[in-house]
């Protein structure tokens, strides 16, 4: 199997297919986001699909993710901020298990979230291929909880 190149060759099959809609309905589950008009004046952030095959638990992985080269300085976002690991963590962690002789576990969380709520009004268009039809056509995504991908 291979990482699909587009968002319709991902939807022609039904694993993928499959991953996207877990993406789609935990995102809507978190409260991600809400669809509303676009207020005058106010910016809209695009975004893509991300695939990948997680080999080891041999899974298909989708993800939606920002496209931050489009967000504007002053506008969109005034400081820019990332959680992450430091390997020293992560090294005494594996030190603390190894002395304590725990047993170590891989695992792999299906949706992992950026629990952190947004300050500056954030507005993205609707996932590709995902677009509410009928009444919902023509809003856009307001993001009341951060994304990955975000500044």
């Amino acid at each position: 199997m291979s990482i699909p190149k587009s968002v319709g060759d991902a939807l022609a099959h039904p694993g993928w297919r499959q991953a996207m809609l877990d993406e789609i309905s935990a995102l809507q589950k978190s409260g991600t986001w809400e669809l509303v008009p676009l207020l005058s004046g106010k910016s809209v952030v695009d975004c893509r699909w991300v695939f990948a095959i997680k080999v080891f638990i041999d899974t298909l992985k989708a993800c939606l993710v920002a496209k931050d080269y489009t967000q504007i300085f002053d506008l969109d976002y005034s400081d820019t901020f990332s959680l992450v690991e430091k390997m020293a963590s992560v090294r005494l962690f594996i030190a603390v298990e190894a002395l304590q002789r725990w047993p170590l576990y891989q695992l792999d969380v299906k949706n992992a979230f950026l629990n952190g709520d947004l300050e500056e009004e954030i507005y993205m268009e609707q996932p590709p291929s995902f677009v509410a039809q009928g009444e919902s056509s023509g809003l856009v995504c307001h993001l009341p909880k951060s994304l990955y991908g975000l500044k």
